[in-house]
């Protein structure tokens, strides 16, 4: 069974600058082709919808979704390593949010139905 493990969360102050990872595992197994398969990064924070913010495709598609992480957040992906990243700067407290990545064959979406496999989220606190 293919799954994706988020890490890199924790507390940081506003301003600061968090990397997460998402490793991707079990894909080969499964008979998938795991660089076939697009990842979004999401993030839910408390009593909001979970959003998406930006989807790689390859190494090099990326399809940025909310405005608001623009020029902040920026996606990258390292097939070799089956990891994909999400290097967050100038975090703001409003960035506090557990992250999820989930990958998708194919084609990005920014809709959390579209996802063929999530990861279990890993929790970014942004506070003083």
């Amino acid at each position: 069974q293919p799954q994706l493990v988020e890490s890199g969360g924790g507390l940081v102050q506003p301003g600061g600058s968090l990397r997460l990872s998402c490793a991707a595992s079990g894909f080969a197994a499964a008979g998938l082709t795991w660089d076939v398969y697009t990842i979004t990064w999401f993030r839910q924070a408390p009593g909001k919808e979970r959003e998406a913010l930006s989807c790689i495709r390859g190494e090099d598609i990326v399809t940025d979704y909310t405005g608001s992480v623009k020029g902040r957040f920026t996606i990258s992906r390292d097939n070799a390593e089956n990891t994909v990243y999400l290097q967050m700067n100038s975090l703001k407290p409003e960035d506090t949010a557990v992250y999820y990545c989930a990958a998708r064959f194919l084609r990005c979406s920014h809709y959390a139905k579209d996802m063929n496999y999530w990861g279990e989220g890993t929790l970014v606190t942004v506070s003083s």
